[in-house]
């Protein structure tokens, strides 16, 4: 019996390692499957002495091997590894780590959404005769083991939701969250509350939690991950991946593969290679702390010991990020540093925080996250330069504050007092005027003249007919253009100078959109001559010599006179200066990388410092730029944390929308705005069409993603018209947010 145990798991142990190194000839694997065999036809007809030795033999023969092949891993096996059935799952580390939970927030399939698995658990710690029972709140996506309801951990918008709503639970209960990572990417559906939206709202949220975050990766898929990955620590099993996107997608991407098509699997595993996606990768780009080492081959369910290291992980990461944060620490923090990892039982920390050390947590996760990716980027700019820059940015900082903070907040307590006192004023002196014009009626009452009661007011010449400041080049085809809602809506053709000089690029029968160069926005919405463009010189590099891209970055700058997709710069409108950064989607598409990244962050940092309002205007992205790896994708997070310190500070942040705007940007830092607006005719979504059909199986119908749409489910709060974002603009700006502005 105990044989027939042996040989079937030899059997699952053979099967694991066959769909690991699935379509190719590798000899150790087609030795052990030989062997295997062998022995599994001969073993009846031998004594049970001699089945036994050859058992062993077999057995010993499966361990040498297992570590020669561990030595031969490449990225897309442990891509195959953390995708496999027998991986390790959430509910096996709930079994083994933790001392006792309790699932809340649904059971198994009975679920709101059975990929997202919430516990409230316990770990239970010994000092001496003492006991400690800790709580801490786990969330993570759960990908069962082959359970089809568990969607492969991809989760859906309701999904994410259920995880922030234990998020806040865990900040009121003040206890620890610990995040475990297990998915290939969300599940790509704008129902409500939306994939980027929930995801955006997600991070947000999670930049302001005033508890300690400890996130484990082992399969980190886009803005999926990141839905749950905002932390003070990440760790990252050894055999995980964590990436901007999977290497199918990126291959896809590469290939330039049409609807239908498949991409090989070599190019498949060179864009795994090319992503640097592993573990040892993201560690040594500083996205994750700790890299905790698998058994060979990846961790499974009875590695036990896999187990207990992963336990003393987590416990030694909570302790770290609260004795970093708390007033009496001494020889314990040093005592974890030291031995990290390995004596944390002996160390005592209690994981309650007070009101200042969740202020010192919040400072110390934005910095955490403001110091990545800083390699990822080029600024060719002299030192005396930057230092002209940076004491330009101080000095703007002083006199903000004391002209607008400190003799602005008096001088507007001035103001309301005159005011109140102006107001009881007129109060007072209602009475005796009113008995005064009644007395001055009484004695010197006139018919009142006619010609004073109907005359009209004067027409204001200089009213309209202004011509717009920039007109695009599409006006000097000499050639009428079909509308696309012609069909539908029964519009003629236009001719293009009409159409894209004297109309703005819309259709005068049905409204529709045509796409306009992004100059048309600096030269028609902000004042004439008043822009003044900044970090000019931070450059996108190609950080992880991604094949082919360096010629597809330098045409891109050729092509713009950029050196990035992301323009910042000040600018009035009507007078009231405003912060602006601007994604172009000439650039790249409008993606964003670290450069852009950067630039966004630095341009809100100093809209903070001055007291701006902020603009997001987003000509159009693709989303977060593959090509640059986690150094993309960690922007979400990264900007995010930005803007909410902007908006914590009383700012005033707007997001427009033109043309299309997809992906990781829009799951982010523009999607976290509360005052989001689309140019009529743009597209707003998480994944394209193509996407969605490939991941879902579902066929969306063509007008899914486009500004209409988005406001019915709420991802934006207006739509404007092309030829009024200027008076928009400058209604926004009088009527929305932003108690700590300027010019308020």
């Amino acid at each position: 019996m105990d044989r027939d145990k042996r040989i079937q798991e030899l059997g699952t142990r053979l099967r694991y390692i066959q769909d690991i190194f699935a379509c190719e000839q590798n000899p150790d694997v087609d030795l052990l499957t030989a062997r295997y065999e062998e022995y599994c036809a001969r073993y009846m007809h031998l004594s049970a002495e001699e089945a036994a030795r050859q058992l062993k033999t077999l057995e010993d023969l499966f361990g040498f091997l297992e570590r020669k092949l561990e030595r031969q891993l490449t990225p897309i096996h442990k891509v195959r590894i953390v995708r496999h059935p027998q991986r390790i799952c959430l509910k096996d580390i709930l079994e083994n780590v933790y001392d006792n939970y309790t699932e809340i927030g649904g059971q198994d399939e009975y679920s709101i959404d059975p990929s997202m698995l919430i516990a409230r658990a316990y770990i239970t710690r010994k000092r001496g005769k003492k006991t400690y029972n800790q709580a801490v709140m786990v969330i993570g996506q759960e990908k069962g083991h082959g359970q089809e309801f568990r969607n492969g951990g991809s989760v859906k918008p309701w999904g994410n939701a259920k995880a922030l709503h234990y998020m806040k639970v865990a900040e009121t209960e003040n206890i620890p969250i610990h995040t475990y990572i297990f998915t290939p990417g969300s599940y790509p559906i704008e129902d409500y509350p939306g994939a980027a939206q929930q995801i955006a709202r997600n991070l947000y949220e999670m930049a302001g939690l005033k508890v300690p975050i400890v996130a484990v990766i082992s399969e980190g898929g886009s803005g999926g991950a990141e839905a749950i990955g905002l932390a003070d620590t990440r760790i990252m099993m050894s055999h995980g991946y964590y990436s901007v996107i999977s290497p199918e997608g990126a291959a896809a991407i590469e290939g330039r593969l049409k609807e239908g098509q498949r991409a090989t699997p070599e190019l498949i595993a060179r864009c795994a290679e090319a992503l640097k996606m592993t573990a040892d990768d993201n560690r040594a780009m500083g996205y994750v702390d700790w890299v905790i080492h698998e058994p060979e081959l990846g961790a499974r369910p009875e590695h036990y010991e896999f187990f207990r290291k992963l336990r003393k992980a987590v416990i030694a990461s909570t302790d770290e990020i609260v004795l970093e944060v708390s007033n009496l620490r001494l020889f314990r923090s040093w005592a974890l540093k030291r031995h990290r990892g390995s004596d944390v039982l002996d160390v005592y920390v209690r994981w309650n925080l007070d009101a200042a050390a969740k202020e010192r947590l919040l400072w110390r996760r934005y910095k955490k996250f403001r110091r990545m990716a800083q390699h990822a980027y080029k600024e060719e700019r002299h030192v005396w330069k930057k230092a002209m820059t940076q004491a330009a940015d101080a000095l703007g900082g002083i006199y903000s504050y004391f002209r607008y903070e400190l003799l602005g907040r008096h001088q507007k307590k001035v103001t309301e007092l005159a005011e109140d006192v102006h107001a009881e004023m007129q109060v007072v002196m209602s009475w005796p005027a009113r008995w005064w014009n009644r007395i001055q009626e009484a004695f010197s009452r006139k018919p009142e003249p006619a010609a004073e009661l109907v005359q009209l007011s004067a027409w204001d010449e200089g009213r309209g007919q202004e011509g717009w400041q920039y007109v695009s080049p599409q006006a000097k085809q000499d050639r009428a253009i079909p509308c696309p809602g012609a069909r539908k809506h029964g519009c003629l053709d236009q001719w293009a100078p009409d159409l894209f000089g004297d109309f703005a690029g819309v259709c005068s029968f049905c409204g529709h959109h045509f796409p306009m160069e992004y100059q048309w926005y600096l030269h028609n919405v902000f004042d004439p001559g008043s822009i003044d463009e900044f970090f000019a010189d931070v450059e996108s590099i190609n950080p992880l010599k991604f094949p082919g891209f360096d010629e597809r970055l330098a045409e891109a700058k050729k092509k713009t006179g950029h050196k990035s997709a992301c323009m910042t710069f000040e600018a009035r409108i009507e007078g009231t200066l405003v912060m602006v950064a601007m994604l172009m989607a000439a650039f790249r598409g409008g993606s964003v990388g670290a450069a852009e990244g950067e630039k966004f962050i630095r341009a809100i940092e100093r809209a903070r410092r001055k007291q701006l309002p902020f603009l997001a205007y987003v000509h159009g992205t693709a989303g977060i730029r593959i090509q640059e790896g986690v150094n993309g994708v960690i922007q979400m997070p990264r900007c995010t944390m930005a803007v909410r310190r902007y908006i914590e500070a009383g700012g005033l942040y707007l997001v427009l929308y033109d043309t299309n705007s997809y992906a990781g940007p829009v799951a982010s830092f523009l999607g976290c705005s509360p005052y989001q607006f689309a140019v009529r005719s743009a597209n707003i979504g998480f994944a394209g069409r193509g996407v969605i059909r490939e991941t879902t199986g579902m066929d969306i119908p063509p007008d899914y993603h486009n500004a209409f749409q988005a406001l019915s489910r709420g991802h934006i709060q207006g739509i404007w018209d092309r030829r009024e974002i200027r008076a928009n603009l400058i209604q926004s700006l009088k009527t929305m947010g932003g108690r700590n502005l300027y010019y308020r």
